[in-house]
């Protein structure tokens, strides 16, 4: 097996089982067991249990991104894909099970504050999709002028929020309707304009 397909499989077995035991109880003889491997073969691929944590959490991320973003890059029309964007990215964290679990187990995967973000870079590359179609919005005349930098992180801020309500704090069917109306908030507005 080659060692790109290799680690693959060594991320998905890791998810898993980081999702079932969490990080403090999963070992590396767990996830080697579940590749029907030994615990010496992984070092082959990660220095140790911290590193293929850090390594299988940001590949999880890596792939919920490269989705939306693909979803987003079908859409021609700026509008929806700002939608697009929104929606997938929370329904795909709706689907994906033991993402969800490592995220309920480990909400630092997203921190409100960061002082230290372990996957600042990706998520900074998901500040950086809403400030791509923020641009484009506004040079298209479809938006209204915003700082494409603080609206693009006030944004993510508040998609983290929701993410943390809905899935660590197990406030979904709350959060399903609070997310529906925070984009109808982000897209149309507060203020009614007046009559001219």
């Amino acid at each position: 097996m080659r060692k790109k397909e290799n680690i693959e499989k060594i991320y998905s077995a890791a998810l898993a089982v980081f999702a079932e035991y969490g990080y403090k109880k999963a070992t590396l003889e767990d996830i080697a067991g579940r590749m029907g491997m030994t615990k010496g073969n992984l070092y082959v691929y990660s220095k140790n249990k911290e590193d293929l944590y850090r390594q299988t959490v940001s590949n999880a991320l890596l792939k919920w991104q490269a989705m939306v973003r693909r979803r987003v890059e079908r859409e021609s029309d700026v509008k929806q894909q700002f939608l697009v964007m929104c929606y997938k990215a929370v329904e795909y964290l709706s689907k994906n099970d033991h993402l969800r679990q490592i995220l309920v187990r480990d909400p630092d995967i997203f921190p409100m504050f960061p002082i230290i973000d372990p996957y600042q870079k990706i998520n900074q590359a998901s500040v950086e999709m809403i400030k791509r179609i923020l641009v484009r919005g506004m040079r298209e005349g479809r938006f209204r002028e915003v700082d494409p930098e603080k609206t693009s992180e006030i944004i993510f801020y508040i998609y983290k929020m929701l993410i943390i309500r809905a899935y660590i704090k197990e406030e979904k069917k709350e959060i399903q309707e609070m997310f529906g109306e925070t984009i109808e908030l982000i897209t149309t507005g507060l203020f009614i304009e007046p009559d001219a």
